[in-house]
Parts: C-alpha cells; sequence; structure tokens
C-alpha cells in the first residue's frame, strides 16, 4: 500500500506551490485545469533519485555537492539509509533494525569516500556456527576441525584431512557441488545443507554455485569472517553516516512516500531509480523471486549474550542466526540487544535468489531498463546481491559516467551549492522545522 507524502527535509526547506506535470525530462511543464501558474516557467529538480539507501543517498550527495544538481531524493520507508538503518532501542542501545550490516571492502577509494561522512571503529568480523553442540569458527579452519573432531592437526595436515573427505565433481555447477568437491559431504551436511536450505527455502543442489563459492575454507587459524583491506563500522552508527551524508542545502528529502504518487506534480529533469525493477515496469514479465526475512528484536539484562556478534545455527533452529550489536558497535552498556532471523518467502525483498531462471527473467527486465534514458542502480535495480561497498562503487561509477569523468575524479569534485527556491504543489508541501536539530528529529527518528 502507498502512502502519502507527508515529509520533506533539506537544510532549506522547500516552499511554495504550483501544479504541474512532467514528462521526467523536464523540458515542458503544463497544467489543464485552469492552475494561474500554466503556462509560467517553473524551476525544477535536476533530479529524482528514488530510494534513498546507498545508492541514491552516494548519488544525491555527488550530484550535489560534487555537481551543483538540485535533487530530490524519495523513499517510502519513514528514514534514510535503507537496510543499514540503524537506531537508539529503548534501552538506548544502538541497534541494526534490518539485521547485521559489517562494513568491509579492498576498495581504497570507497573507504576514503565514506570517510568523509563517518568516524570508524575498528572491528573485525567473527562467525561462530552451532554445530553438535559447540560453538566453532565458520568459516571453516583449523580450529574448527581440531574442535569438532577432538584432532590436533597442523595445517598441512588439514589440507590432508580436508583432501581425503572432498569429493571430485566433473563440473560444478550448483551450491552443493562448491562444498562437497572442497570439504566432502559430512562437514556440507553439518554446516551448509540446513543452513543453505532455511535462509534459500531451496536444497543447495537447486541453487547456483555462486551461494556457497563465497564462503572459503581456510587451513590456518584465521577466523576472521572477512580479509579485506578495510573492516571498520562507522563510529556513530550508519543512520549518522548518512546524515551527514545528505546534509546539503541542494538535496530535498521525501518520507513516507512513493514516487509514483509525486512523479506527475514535482517537475524534475532526470530519473534514477534504486527500487525493485520488476516493480518499475508492474511486473510486465512476472515477480523477481526474493527472499525475504523476518526480525525478532529482544533487549537482555545483562551485558553480553553471547562470545561475538553472531552465531549462526545451521540445522536445528527455525531461525538462521542470532546477532548481538554489542560486539558490532563497541558500545558500553549494563544491557544488551539481539536478533534472530528467520528467513521467508514472503515480506520486503532482501535477496534475489540466484538461480537460472531469475537471472533469465531479470535480463527481460534489463533490457527494458536500458530503452528508457533512465538510470537504474542498486541492488534492487540490478537484481543482484552486492555488500555495502560494491553499491557505494557502483554509485560512483554511475555518477562518473553523468560527469564525464574517471571514477576517481568524480569521487571528489566539488561545487559550491547552488541555493533556490523549488515550487511544488501545496500537497506535498510541508512544515518547515526552525532549526536543523528539529529538522533531524522529525526526518530521522530514533525508534
Amino acid at each position: 500500500m502507498n502512502e502519502q507524502p507527508n515529509r520533506i527535509g533539506s537544510r532549506r526547506g522547500l516552499n511554495g506551490h504550483a501544479n504541474g506535470n512532467s514528462n521526467g525530462h523536464g523540458n515542458r511543464h503544463t497544467n489543464g485545469n485552469g492552475n494561474p501558474n500554466a503556462g509560467r516557467p517553473l524551476e525544477v529538480f535536476d533530479y529524482i533519485i528514488v530510494g534513498a539507501g546507498y545508492a541514491g543517498s552516494v548519488l544525491a550527495e555527488r550530484l550535489a555537492r560534487g555537481s551543483g544538481k538540485h535533487v530530490l531524493l524519495v523513499d517510502r520507508r519513514s528514514h534514510i539509509g535503507g537496510n543499514a538503518y540503524d537506531h537508539f532501542d529503548g534501552s538506548g542501545l544502538l541497534v541494526h533494525k534490518y539485521g547485521p550490516h559489517i562494513f568491509h571492502t579492498n576498495s581504497k577509494e570507497v573507504f576514503d569516500y565514506l570517510s568523509r561522512f563517518t568516524e570508524w571503529h575498528q572491528y573485525e568480523h567473527k562467525v561462530l556456527a552451532s554445530v553438535d553442540g559447540q560453538l566453532v569458527p565458520i568459516p571453516i579452519n583449523l580450529d574448527t576441525i581440531n574442535k569438532l573432531y577432538g584432532l590436533n592437526l597442523n595445517s598441512f595436515q588439514m589440507d590432508e584431512f580436508l583432501a581425503s573427505r572432498a569429493e571430485k565433481i566433473e563440473q560444478v555447477r550448483t551450491s552443493e557441488d562448491v562444498v562437497v568437491s572442497k570439504v566432502g559431504r559430512e562437514l556440507y551436511e553439518k554446516f551448509f545443507r540446513g543452513y543453505t536450505r532455511k535462509q534459500w527455502g531451496l536444497d543447495p543442489s537447486e541453487l547456483d554455485s555462486q551461494v556457497t563459492a563465497r564462503v572459503p575454507t581456510r587451513t590456518n587459524r584465521d577466523d576472521r569472517y572477512f580479509t579485506d583491506s578495510y573492516q571498520a563500522m562507522p563510529k556513530h552508527g550508519f543512520t549518522r553516516m548518512f546524515e551527514k551524508m545528505l546534509d546539503h542545502p541542494n538535496i530535498r528529502i521525501m518520507l513516507n512516500t512513493d514516487y509514483r504518487d509525486i512523479k506527475h506534480i514535482v517537475p524534475y529533469r532526470q530519473l534514477i531509480y534504486t527500487g525493485p525493477v520488476d516493480e518499475f515496469f508492474d511486473y510486465r514479465f512476472g515477480k523477481l523471486p526474493y527472499r525475504c526475512l523476518e526480525f525478532k528484536h529482544e533487549t537482555l539484562n545483562k551485558r553480553f549474550h553471547q562470545p561475538v556478534a553472531v552465531v549462526n545455527y545451521p540445522n536445528d533452529n527455525a531461525f538462521t542466526r542470532i546477532t548481538e550489536f554489542k560486539h558490532l558497535t563497541g558500545q558500553e552498556h549494563e544491557k544488551t540487544s539481539i536478533v534472530y532471523e528467520y528467513p521467508q518467502a514472503i515480506g520486503d525483498p532482501y535477496y534475489p535468489i540466484p538461480r537460472k531462471e531469475n537471472a533469465e527473467l531479470y535480463k527481460k527486465y534489463q533490457e527494458l531498463a536500458e530503452a528508457t534514458g533512465i538510470h537504474f542502480v542498486g541492488r534492487l535495480a540490478t537484481y543482484k546481491y552486492y555488500n555495502m561497498d560494491q553499491v557505494v562503487a557502483q554509485a560512483l561509477t554511475l555518477y562518473a559516467k553523468i560527469s564525464k569523468v574517471t571514477r576517481a575524479e568524480a569521487a571528489n569534485l566539488l561545487s559550491d551549492a547552488n541555493i533556490r527556491t523549488v515550487t511544488v504543489p501545496l500537497a506535498v508541501k510541508p512544515k518547515r522545522p526552525r532549526s536543523m536539530t528539529t529538522r533531524r528529529r522529525a526526518i530521522l527518528p530514533t525508534s
């Protein structure tokens, strides 16, 4: 159900009113209902950007701060930041509303870009798996095998151990093939099959090889989940980082707003879309399949609940993992907050399901998208699972293309703010807050 637009934010609030229609290119704006502004030139947004997650926010910031463009950022949710949104719960604990988000990248360019908007809390992510009544490191490493089997192998013996159990697969096609060919069927059953079936609602034998190819197997004692050069968390949270990114006089924000409710009212020149591509085209070829998640948050009256941020439950429980946020944030607090994740078929789209037939369906939508002249960017718009840094890189690449410069140059372009009055219809006229603090409180609720 679409919610009506009710909140707009910027350093300068939107003001004035006018009725008009836009053809998406900003060339003409007309009114056939006797509007007194009919025939008069209206000021327009250079861009409407749909979606205030990483892709939309990075592009809004770059277009505004890098090119002096006037941007309207629209999101159906009541907050910016997309799935990376975090907030303080009723006990004052910083939690991630949509499950754990851990930043890591090998790109200095991406890390340096985001560092303009946040300080960092150093954090290396570690995950344990509950297997056979024990908590053991995942990805599988030397300690995993020694603890699970009561052995005392060294790295060379670990190689031999895995080789003796691996099954020869002539042609690796599925996620099952990837794992069985590396570690054998017993470890596949203990760590991967149950987790994958819960996560995707499909057996690994039905999923493309890319699903489990992302998870390494190590013959040393490295228990870090990621090995990227840059691993850190925004010191004051993701939402604060997004606030700073979007704090520019050329950026206006509309929350609780479906862009389809305003696209024929608010004049604009170009559209950037980061939402579901199949929805944009009214599901012309059918819905693209996604795996969804339900989150159950709990606040516990103890300092810590588990030894690391994330514990996976591959087999015996309906949930896939439990996350404890204080490990991620470094927050000092007498209580702790955890979240259980329950994968499901219905709900907000999170993970594109990696199967050949789904890729073929997306290709049909991709061909439609390429013919529109609209920019489609981000996970949902390109039907691909990206890490956060990859979405930032994709957005910077698009901005470079728009600006006709290299990506390195695009990340560093600066333009003076060009403040001007932007006229919009009465239907979406906001109440102008008296201060920046008031605006942030109105637009960026903490709970």
